[in-house]
C-alpha cells in the first residue's frame, strides 16, 4: 500500500500545471507563446499589462515548467517548453467550450457576431491549397509570422491590411487566419475585405492547430 502523504504529494505535483494556468492572463500568455518565442516587453504589450506584472506571470509559468527562457543581452525571451504545453492549453480551452456556461456569450461580446462570417476547416483549406485556387492571408504580427506560418501564406498584419489591400491579387479567394478560435484578427480581416468586395473567409482555428496536425508550414521567409 502506498503512503497517503506520498500520494497526495504526487497528485499535488500533477496539478501544478493546471494551477499555473488558473490565471486568465497566464492562459493568454500561453496562447501567444503558442505562436512562437516573444520578449517580455512584447508579451506585456500584447496582454495589456505592465512589464513587472507580466514578468511575475511568466516566472510562475517558468516555475511550473510550462515555459522556458533565454537571455539575449539585456532582453529575456520566453517560449513554450514543448508542444505538449500547447496540447494542454488546447484541451483546457476545448473543455471550457464544451462545459462552461455563458462562454458563447462572452466570446460573442469580444469577437462580435460571427454569423455572417464564412469559415473554412483545416481539411478544406488543405484541399484548396492543393488545387492552388486560394490566397492564404496571415494577419498576425510579423514576429509570429516569421516564427512559423502556413506554407505559402502572405503576411499582412491586421494593422496594415487597409493600407496593403493592393498586395492581394485581384480576383483572389482569400482565407485569413490568426492565432486560434478566439483570435479577433482574422474576423476583422474578413469583415474589412468584404467591405472592399474581396471574397474572404476565416480559418476556423489558427496556426498552432494547423502546425499541431503536421500540415505544411515554414518559417522565416516573407511572402510579398
Amino acid at each position: 500500500m502506498g503512503d497517503q502523504m506520498a500520494k497526495a504529494a504526487l497528485y499535488d505535483s500533477l496539478a501544478e500545471a493546471a494551477k499555473a494556468l488558473s490565471s486568465g492572463r497566464r492562459a493568454e500568455l500561453i496562447d501567444i507563446l503558442a505562436q512562437g518565442e516573444r520578449s517580455v516587453d512584447e508579451l506585456a504589450e500584447e496582454i495589456g499589462q505592465t512589464v513587472a506584472n507580466t514578468s511575475q506571470h511568466l516566472h510562475r509559468l517558468l516555475r511550473s515548467g510550462l515555459v522556458k527562457s533565454r537571455r539575449d543581452g539585456t532582453r529575456i525571451h520566453y517560449s513554450l517548453s514543448s508542444p505538449i504545453v500547447f496540447t494542454l492549453w488546447r484541451t483546457m480551452r476545448e473543455a471550457a467550450e464544451a462545459h462552461v456556461d455563458q462562454l458563447d456569450d462572452l466570446a460573442r461580446a469580444y469577437l462580435g457576431d460571427r454569423a455572417q462570417l464564412g469559415g473554412i476547416t483545416r481539411d478544406q483549406l488543405r484541399k484548396r491549397l492543393r488545387e492552388g485556387d486560394v490566397v492564404v492571408l496571415d494577419v498576425r504580427p510579423k514576429a509570429e509570422y516569421h516564427a512559423g506560418h502556413i506554407r505559402g501564406a502572405l503576411s499582412i498584419p491586421i494593422t496594415d491590411l487597409r493600407s496593403r489591400l493592393k498586395d492581394i491579387p485581384d480576383g483572389a479567394d482569400v482565407v485569413a487566419y490568426c492565432r486560434g478560435p478566439f483570435c479577433v484578427y482574422a474576423d476583422d480581416a474578413v469583415r474589412l475585405l468584404a467591405q472592399k468586395g474581396v471574397p474572404a473567409v476565416r480559418l476556423e482555428d489558427g496556426f498552432p492547430e494547423w502546425a499541431a496536425e503536421r500540415l505544411p508550414t515554414e518559417a522565416g521567409t516573407e511572402q510579398r
